[in-house]
């Protein structure tokens, strides 16, 4: 079989999900077991791979979208405890004195707080806890779900404490064999690594910074009254603003320190700036937007989960203790994540699963506590003593939560599997390369020595199909490796690139948009928002290439560290 007919036939699934979802907008209920039969029809009847690893990689799929829910759970759970206790209320009226413009709310939200969120855990996180607490404040599911979804981009190479580069890009380089070339040249593994997360950290800067604008201009162009980009653009000087005060502690931290805390420190920092700033109206805009009134917007904006505040018994509370709990999750994160003896104190309780159904090296497991979802749950039982709420109020929060989950689960238990057994198909009796991996060699082979142009398409291919920077870094970093060797590049720079790729492909990534939309309420819909998502995609992964094609041909920048 020609490599192009291969990749045809792996395109193949992504291509029919897109055009189900985006073309038709089936909503994923419908459109993601078609292309789970798809994708396994492929794997077993063009792949030549064994039913046995077919079954194993759904079990393994399903296993992960228990991990997937366990997180959408805590961070809906969170929400409707807060609306129980009064918390949100007094959420919302401290973001009115921040700022009452929405423009503004969503880079503080969104951006800010989603990039810190981001940096502590990973994994959708941010989303998954920006996108209702953004509805919570008055903002359309839809827009909540678009803003949660346009952060996850610049944060999230350096996500979960640096997960994506320390786990994605070790463990899916040879770095013994690379490492053991470094030693000979009187080097490390480690200096290479500190060389990928500063080509890293230096290109999202790059790209990165003008993310809010982005964010503020989706905003006022598909919510606003007027429907028009005016409105975004006078937030420009603001949003550019709040995107360097993440950006420069961020790239600094990733050149200097390496990639554990990036977007951590970014965020915090940022936050910090950007929130004094709007409190004292530095380059604010004069004119306040806000959207149409609540009785007008489309019923496609809205979700199912609604923040019905006036009906509740608003209880005095300080901005302070309100925002506790949030302050809790990101406090909790990161100790769980950065000290190694409460990493294993979290850790400590697991369920996994070893060579499932007999297939070598398909693993799976889940840790509920070290999980987002369980810290989630663990901030819940400290609100309900912080805001002293009844135990009737508790209750009801956890009823309303469990059922988003039936709905959410339904999708994801087709659409993770369907990611599984594409990643795993790279086992067969045809000796067949796994199926992402004859898509990238067809491109590579393609376009030759512009291939810097679209290395970063390639990892966002990664992220769209597994919804991981970490999984993509897996799956294609040494193949990225390979083909920059082959051309006489720098390897760091192919990498990075790859790494960048992969963050930017997260915004369109379907499991990803699924478990956003499943927060607000808004499952159905995945499509729409991906129509959207799929533009600031394009643009980070073409801004991507071209500063790599100039830094390889311009610049001709090289590998100290493995003697070219």
């Amino acid at each position: 079989m020609s490599s192009g007919l291969l990749a045809l036939l792996a395109f193949t699934p992504i291509l029919v999900a897109g055009i189900l979802l985006i073309g038709l907008r089936w909503p994923a209920r419908r459109a993601m077991p078609l292309v789970y039969l798809l994708t396994a029809a492929i794997g077993l009847f063009a792949w030549d791979m064994s039913l046995n690893r077919i079954l194993a990689s759904t079990l393994q799929g399903l296993i992960i979208t228990l991990g997937l829910l366990w997180i959408i759970f805590g961070a809906i759970l969170l929400l409707n405890t807060l609306k129980h206790s009064g918390g949100i209320t007094a959420i919302r009226a401290g973001f009115t004195t921040i700022s009452p413009d929405r423009r503004i709310q969503a880079i503080i939200i969104a951006w800010l707080f989603g990039c810190f969120i981001e940096g502590a855990s990973g994994f959708g996180t941010p989303a998954a806890i920006a996108a209702p607490l953004l509805v919570a404040v008055g903002f359309p599911a839809m827009a909540a779900v678009l803003m949660g979804m346009l952060v996850q981009s610049t944060p999230v190479s350096f996500g979960a404490v640096g997960t994506p580069i320390l786990v994605g890009v070790t463990t899916g380089l040879d770095s013994a064999t690379i490492g053991a070339e470094l030693l000979a040249q009187g080097s490390s593994w480690d200096a290479y690594l500190m060389l990928v997360s500063a080509k890293v950290a230096i290109i999202h800067a790059l790209v990165g910074s003008v993310m809010p604008v982005i964010m503020a201009l989706m905003l006022t162009r598909f919510f606003g009254k007027e429907k028009s980009w005016r409105a975004g653009l006078e937030v420009v000087p603001f949003a550019l603003f709040a995107g360097i005060a993440f950006t420069i502690p961020y790239m600094l931290t990733g050149v200097f320190l390496g990639p554990e805390f990036p977007s951590l420190l970014g965020g915090l920092v940022g936050l910090g700036i950007v929130t004094t700033a709007a409190r004292f109206g530095f380059l604010v805009p004069k004119t306040v937007w806000d959207f149409a009134p609540r009785e007008s917007w489309p019923s496609e904006w809205l979700g199912s989960i609604e923040m019905k505040l006036e009906e509740l018994t608003a209880k005095p509370m300080s901005s302070w203790r309100a925002w506790l709990p949030y302050l809790l999750v990101g406090l909790i994160l990161v100790i769980s994540r950065v000290f190694p003896e409460a990493t294993a104190l979290f850790r400590s309780v697991s369920f996994s699963a070893s060579n499932l159904l007999g297939e070598s090296g398909l693993n799976a497991g889940i840790e509920p506590f070290y999980l987002p979802g369980g810290i989630l749950v663990l901030v819940v039982l400290a609100t309900f003593f912080i805001h002293r709420m009844r135990v009737r109020e508790l209750t009801a929060a956890v009823r309303e939560s469990s059922g988003v989950l039936l709905s959410a689960g339904f999708v994801l238990l087709f659409t993770v599997p369907m990611v599984r057994i594409l990643i795993n198909s790279g086992v067969n009796a045809a000796d067949l390369p796994s199926m992402p991996i004859a898509m990238a060699r067809f491109m590579a082979d393609s376009v030759g020595g512009i291939y810097p142009l679209v290395a970063p398409t390639i990892g966002a291919l990664g992220a769209f199909l597994a919804g991981s920077n970490t999984v993509s870094n897996m799956m294609f970093s040494q193949f990225q490796f390979g083909v920059a060797t082959n051309l006489g590049l720098s390897t760091a720079l192919i990498v990075a690139v790859q790494a960048i790729g992969a963050a930017a492909g997260n915004m369109v990534a379907i499991h990803n948009v699924v478990a956003a939309s499943a927060t607000v309420g808004l499952l159905g819909r995945e499509g729409q928002t991906l129509r959207k998502t799929v533009w600031p995609t394009l643009y980070y992964v073409l801004m991507t290439g071209l500063i790599a094609l100039f830094a390889a041909y311009v610049l001709g920048v090289s590998d100290p560290l493995l003697g070219g």
